[in-house]
């Protein structure tokens, strides 16, 4: 069997000018992230990333630990979902619809949690069979190219292989719907909780994939109680 590490990208810097970039905290946690997989003796015979900046950041500091020089093979279905495409065609049309979106539109996305909550109601009314906005990559073909692009690297690495991809929390979450046989309406729930440069575990081989492993952050817990202080965040 073959093993492919799906990391969501360490912390992005929220209410900056430049979300894309990591944070100091976000660097950390790649950084950490690598010495983990040093330590571990996980060496990975490729490794891939969507284009976005943080993906990008948390594969060199993840991969800066590795044995041998490996090069990431860019791809942008790797990508995140883009909400901002999401707040600026859906996220009206929710608002004309529920009272507390409403609010929450007029109050601003300040606080990271009323932005999460954001998030949540436009990605459900995304995968819905009642979302048909111009102007907005549909589901159906978001999903499908993630599926794509997965079906792609298996097949270049198979035979016992270990592969990194470098990606984000709706990406990862949708790849794990799909080896569990879950649609879209069931999606979310693998998004919500994900946790920056946690690893998730897919097992391939024989045309068959499984879920081994999801979210996995037990080595930035031992960090955090090492450096004394909390490593791990969501946004």
């Amino acid at each position: 069997m073959s093993v492919v590490f799906l990391i969501r990208h360490g912390q992005a810097s929220f209410g900056s000018d430049n979300y894309d970039k990591l944070s100091a905290l976000g660097c950390q946690q790649a950084s950490i992230l690598g010495d983990y997989f040093a330590k571990a003796g996980v060496h990975f015979d490729a490794a891939y990333a969507g284009d976005l900046q943080r993906q990008q950041q948390t594969a060199a500091l993840a991969l800066a630990s590795q044995p041998h020089t490996r090069e990431v093979i860019t791809d942008a279905r790797f990508n995140e979902i883009d909400t901002d495409q999401h707040m600026q065609h859906l996220l009206p049309v929710l608002a004309e619809r529920d009272e507390r979106i409403a609010a929450l539109l007029a109050k601003g996305a300040k606080q990271s949690r009323d932005f999460q909550k954001m998030i949540e109601a436009t990605f459900n009314y995304w995968v819905s069979d009642a979302c048909k906005q111009a102007g907005v990559q549909s589901w159906q073909d978001y999903s499908t190219a993630v599926a794509t692009a997965f079906s792609e690297l298996k097949q270049l690495n198979s035979g016992g292989k270990t592969v990194a991809v470098f990606s984000s929390g709706g990406t990862i979450a949708t790849l794990v719907a799909q080896v569990l046989g879950l649609g879209g309406a069931h999606t979310y729930r693998f998004y919500e909780p994900m946790i920056n440069c946690s690893i998730t575990q897919i097992l391939y081989g024989n045309d068959k994939a499984s879920l081994s492993v999801f979210n996995d952050v037990s080595y930035l817990h031992v960090a955090s109680h090492a450096h004394g202080e909390n490593l791990l965040s969501y946004r």
